[in-house]
């Protein structure tokens, strides 16, 4: 979870140089499952990867889930969010127009090197994760 490398717990977060030290750490592992947006370390990770799960889910369903996970404990993040914060709220908007056509862009670009699986609903990644075991 790039959250937990990102964040500190008082919600302040380290600097880049340091996170992109720990993520390239991650990235000379033999194995690794990397979950967390972070754009400007989109292509680095693709073009290590060697499957890219893309979860593209509607807008109203990424906000609600964020809403469903109020007041509760993540693996994912090192704090309880006590409300739905307005500024996330719209980070997550603009990345539907901003972000996501990069990152659409980029699978596309390695389509042809890379297993890659798009989910258009958590039904769809429920029935992948289920076929796994």
């Amino acid at each position: 979870h790039l959250d937990n490398i990102w964040w500190k717990p008082d919600k302040t977060h380290i600097s880049r140089e340091d996170f992109d030290k720990k993520l390239d750490e991650i990235l000379k592992s033999d194995k690794w499952i990397i979950d967390g947006d972070y754009s400007r370390t989109y292509e680095v990770r693709i073009k290590v990867a060697d499957t890219i799960i893309f979860l593209n889910y509607p807008l109203d369903v990424c906000l609600n889930g964020v809403q469903s996970r109020i007041g509760k404990v993540r693996e994912d993040f090192p704090w309880v969010d006590d409300e739905f914060d307005q500024d996330f709220k719209e980070w997550i908007i603009r990345w539907f127009d901003e972000t996501m056509p990069v990152l659409k862009s980029l699978i596309e670009q390695y389509k042809d090197t890379k297993e890659i699986y798009v989910f258009m609903s958590r039904e769809e990644g429920d029935r992948f994760v289920d076929s796994l075991n």
